[in-house]
């Protein structure tokens, strides 16, 4: 059973990589191979914060445009 890729799995699985990749001690083949399923990753993060962002300016403008409320006295 495939789990489903999220925002946060996907960070957690760049940070291990970011980690791995520093360490210097994996080969280079193997670096490699992180490094592109990092750059995959970071694409998948951005467009989910610009999906996350785009939510939000929605949300907001649209209320924004809604009436106020009459405060009760």
């Amino acid at each position: 059973m495939a789990t489903e890729k999220t925002f946060e799995s996907s960070m957690k699985r760049l940070e291990e990589i970011v980690r791995l990749l520093e360490g210097g001690e994996i080969p280079l083949e193997d670096s490699i191979r992180l490094f592109e399923e990092g750059t995959g990753l970071v694409a998948f993060c951005s467009r989910s914060l610009q999906q996350a962002e785009q939510k939000i300016v929605k949300l907001t403008a649209v209320e924004a445009a809604e009436p106020s409320q009459p405060e009760e006295t």
